[in-house]
């Protein structure tokens, strides 16, 4: 409520935003202006999305064009320097942004959404820019390809239904599903097979706090009929329940799990190909100090081979994360082992640093940014209010005005980020509760705080150097667990 009452200045004697300053007026003297609000027309930024936004895993190295996106060196003439299309493939130069996976997406109220392709060229000064957007996947006369050749308006308009589908994405998978609702059947398959004395459960309990709460609040608030879901993004309450099916299915523990096999299976590990690149910069050492940790305390409770095959809690842990959902399992693909359990401790190290890592860091690159992105709805809209457009249109303000969700959803859009972009819990490291007292775990745990302060100091230091800061990884920022 005092959320609310501190955007007492919007005025309601009309339902719909008349100019764009209209909406930025809201900001100064409310919640506070998201960092985006004046510079969320640059081309530079939307690229910027791509690499240190909520949805910071997406973008991939291109060494073709698909078939289905309509580019020639025609159509991007002029973007690439001195370069041709072939030329700038060929050196490395092109990624893409491909959201097939929302395409043909049923949302509420038959609203249209976007399955958009992007494709972005690394310059010379090492920015990834946009160059090319296709907003539905087939080709046709009725599904043009808009450039920064386009009319100023045409162009960001394009960009808006790119974000558009993206924010589906962001919200269905990458945040809740990913993250939120796939630990959920982690914390309860480890309650139901590791005693409260495992030393597992003793290992991963604190990334577990609040999570099974906020879920259900969350559910029953935000993700119901006629909740913010249904009411504030484009694919509704039935939309992302579809998105999140297809997401799971296709999600596997040794690609999406694991944050360098991740990068490495789209191309953009490799610091050649893609030199600035906040969130592999920070996530990649910052998941390697949460493996270290795990990897001492794992050693040491299994330092025979004896000790983990005949684990039988162990085994039956695995069995039901790898059991599929409609068995009443966790449904998770690729884990390492066999039917038999784990075959190594190395195993039980990967599956163990991968919940740690999504409950601290993977939660955190999605969630404590929203508000930055989404409270300004023109620069990442959860809802635009309108079909997709089918030919080039020279916009005007007040017609991209008419796009944007009206005054009380825009509140709404606002009130609920800036709620999703609290922190709830310590800062990772900062245990609420010990469970591990014997004294490996102690000095892991110890270790792990000092591996901590280190790399938030490195990331401080690299924010200094960068155009525009990127802080949701740093140790200080990233909480312990999804309490939010």
């Amino acid at each position: 409520m005092n959320l609310l009452a501190r955007t007492k200045l919007i005025e309601w004697t009309t339902n719909k935003w008349s100019t764009l300053d209209d909406l930025k007026k809201v900001f100064k003297q409310s919640l506070g202006e998201p960092e985006c609000i004046d510079v969320w027309k640059e081309d530079w930024w939307f690229g910027l999305q791509r690499l240190q936004g909520v949805n910071p895993n997406v973008i991939s190295l291109c060494k073709e064009i698909p078939e289905n996106f309509d580019v020639t060196e025609d159509t991007v003439r002029g973007l690439l320097g001195d370069m041709s299309l072939a030329e700038a493939l060929e050196k490395n130069k092109i990624f893409i942004c491909d959201l097939k996976i929302v395409d043909d997406l049923k949302c509420k109220d038959d609203r249209e959404l976007a399955s958009p392709l992007a494709l972005f060229y690394l310059n010379t000064d090492d920015k990834i820019l946009p160059i090319a957007i296709q907003l539905k996947q087939a080709r046709g006369h009725d599904n043009p390809v808009y450039t920064p050749n386009d009319p100023p308006n045409t162009w960001l308009v394009a960009k808006m239904f790119y974000n558009n589908a993206e924010a589906q994405h962001h919200q269905a998978l990458t945040h809740l599903g990913f993250t939120h609702l796939l630990m959920e059947g982690v914390v309860i398959c480890t309650h139901r097979n590791l005693s409260p004395s495992h030393p597992l459960f003793k290992l991963m309990a604190p990334h577990f706090l609040f999570l099974l709460a906020i879920n259900t609040r969350g559910l029953e608030k935000l993700v119901s009929p006629g909740g913010w879901v249904d009411v504030c993004m484009t694919q509704g309450v039935k939309g992302i329940f579809e998105l999140m099916k297809r997401g799971f299915d296709r999600w596997r523990f040794d690609r999406e799990g694991q944050i360098e096999k991740e990068l490495e299976a789209r191309g953009v590990l490799d610091t050649d190909i893609l030199p600035y690149y906040p969130y592999r910069d920070d996530g990649v050492p910052l998941y390697n100090a949460i493996k270290k940790y795990v990897t001492t305390v794992v050693t040491h409770h299994y330092d025979t081979a004896d000790k983990l095959s005949q684990d039988w809690e162990l085994k039956w842990w695995r069995d039901e994360l790898v059991k599929p959902r409609d068995s009443n399992g966790v449904g998770l693909k690729n884990v390492p082992g066999n039917s038999d359990g784990f075959t190594c401790v190395e195993e039980v190290i990967d599956v163990v640093t991968v919940i740690i890592a999504t409950c601290s860091l993977g939660h955190s690159a999605a969630n404590f940014q929203q508000y930055e992105q989404y409270a300004f709805v023109p620069n990442y809209p959860g809802i635009l209010m309108a079909d997709v457009p089918k030919e080039k249109v020279n916009y005007t303000e007040q017609e991209i005005m008419n796009l944007l969700p009206n005054k009380r959803m825009t509140l709404d859009i606002m009130v609920i980020t800036k709620l999703l972009s609290s922190r709830g819990t310590n800062s990772l490291g900062d245990f609420e509760m010990q469970y591990l007292y014997d004294p490996v775990g102690v000095q892991a745990a110890e270790e792990f705080q000092k591996d901590l302060k280190r790399l938030s100091l490195d990331m401080k230091k690299r924010n200094i150097d960068r155009d525009w800061k990127f802080e949701w990884l740093d140790p200080e920022i990233v909480p312990n667990s999804i309490s939010v």
